[in-house]
């Protein structure tokens, strides 16, 4: 069984290949563009409401904008929570000011703090003095 087989979303070229396939035939290429678009609505962590959709070839251009937010996202996350867990095992208790910077922050400030961790020698040198 090949990869994408068992993937939650089959790779973006194959509802091209299957746009292009059904160019003459719109009743079938709306009936596939529902059926997949039914597809994806039932998987929650999706988390996203799709409009209705009769072409393929559009439900291709929505998921490939949707699946480069995802990742944007999923980095941001996966970032912070790397960032934290380096700094926990660096300075120990995280306070709670540090940990609400790091979830407001942008992915290209916590590529920062990732960078500056291991040389820094306190929370205060990546974070500066804490709030009074």
């Amino acid at each position: 069984m090949r990869g994408w087989i068992r993937c939650a979303t089959p790779p973006l070229w194959i509802l091209g290949l299957l746009a292009d396939w059904l160019a003459d035939r719109p009743g079938l290429r709306g009936m596939f563009a529902l059926w997949i678009r039914a597809t994806l609505m039932r998987r929650a962590e999706y988390r996203i409401v799709w409009p209705q959709i009769d072409d393929p070839q559009e439900l291709n251009v929505m998921l490939a904008e949707r699946l480069e937010e995802w990742a944007h996202a999923y980095k941001a996350e996966g970032e912070a929570l790397a960032l934290q867990k380096l700094l926990q095992r660096r300075f120990g208790s995280i306070p709670a000011e540090v940990v609400q910077s790091i979830s407001r922050a942008s992915v290209e400030q916590i590529d920062i703090w990732l960078d500056q961790v291991l040389d820094a020698g306190s929370l205060e040198d990546l974070f500066g003095p804490p709030a009074l």
